[in-house]
């Protein structure tokens, strides 16, 4: 039986539209005019025989009918873009759009990367760094390694690496006139800060030191920036296990003492549901689990 479907260019401007509240941008979004979006919007609403906007003299808002049509309509829409993609990517290229911090990209995944293009010289990697969450449809990225508690509705998560923080700082401040022997010694030590979540006087309560001025000391906004002071030896920085192990391995970086803390957020592999069916998608996840597991 064929389906009964409405007007599917309407759906578009319709959309559009009803995430902006807005004609005006929806029709500066798909590149046509104001009126073009009313009239089809207008002649969706024909056709459903139901009113979506409620409309005003400078204003549009969603009636409760317009609403729940916007989100259903959405996710179909998501889902088409999304499968194209897919259908697109798998048959037509070989470039594999990875979507991650820049952090983890320049300390952890760039290294390594090269390892990927070797075992599979079919696929060329695009790498996007951001610190906000890519929009796996409109910035057309295949899979994200992304940073939190791996709670991220409507896709697949599997935990790559949990991370621990401890300090770490060149070999040149283990000797001298104040060595760091143990966490009381960092009084006499600057302190580097980032900007990640878990700070200085979070871990020196943890580790049971009282009498340091948990915030004196620089501020850099990367991790990147802080652990490139540290080892210049410019002082003490926060060190977490996922971005330090190559600066600890090649010995530009120490852990003065043994003492760590749980990050509390760790690294996941985030994907749409079926991205996963894609041989390039699948030869990456499997690849970065591999490389993880013989590192560890």
């Amino acid at each position: 039986m064929a389906r009964r479907l409405p007007p599917l260019n309407a759906l578009s401007s319709f959309e559009s539209a009803a995430r902006h509240l807005s004609f005006s941008k929806a029709a500066d979004e798909l590149h046509v005019t104001h009126g073009a979006v009313s009239r089809a919007v207008r002649h969706l609403e024909d056709y459903l025989g139901v009113q979506l906007f409620t409309r005003a003299t400078r204003s549009i808002s969603l009636t409760s009918a317009g609403a729940n049509y916007a989100a259903q309509v959405r996710d179909i829409l998501d889902q088409l873009a999304a499968a194209t993609a897919a259908t697109k990517g798998e048959n037509s290229t070989g470039i594999l759009s990875i979507s991650t911090l820049d952090s983890f990209a320049s300390r952890w995944l760039v290294p390594r990367l090269f390892g990927f293009r070797r075992l599979h010289g079919d696929i060329d990697v695009r790498l996007s760094t951001s610190e906000r969450l890519a929009d796996f449809v409109a910035d057309g990225i295949d899979i994200a390694i992304r940073y939190g508690r791996g709670q991220y509705p409507g896709l697949e998560a599997e935990l790559l690496m949990q991370e621990d923080l401890f300090p770490v700082c060149s070999p040149a401040l283990l000797a001298g006139s104040h060595p760091l022997r143990t966490p009381a010694d960092l009084k006499y030590q600057t302190l580097i800060h980032d900007d990640f979540h878990i700070d200085w006087s979070m871990w020196l309560r943890a580790a049971g030191i009282t009498g340091i001025d948990a915030h004196r000391g620089p501020r850099l906004t990367s991790s990147g920036q802080a652990l490139q002071a540290a080892a210049l030896g410019e002082g003490v920085v926060l060190g977490r296990s996922g971005l330090v192990g190559d600066d600890l391995a090649a010995g530009r970086l120490v852990r003065p003492f043994e003492f760590k803390m749980p990050a509390g957020l760790a690294y996941y592999l985030v994907y749409p549901p079926r991205a996963i069916q894609r041989k390039k998608v699948k030869a990456f996840r499997d690849w970065l689990f591999a490389e993880i597991e013989r590192e560890a």
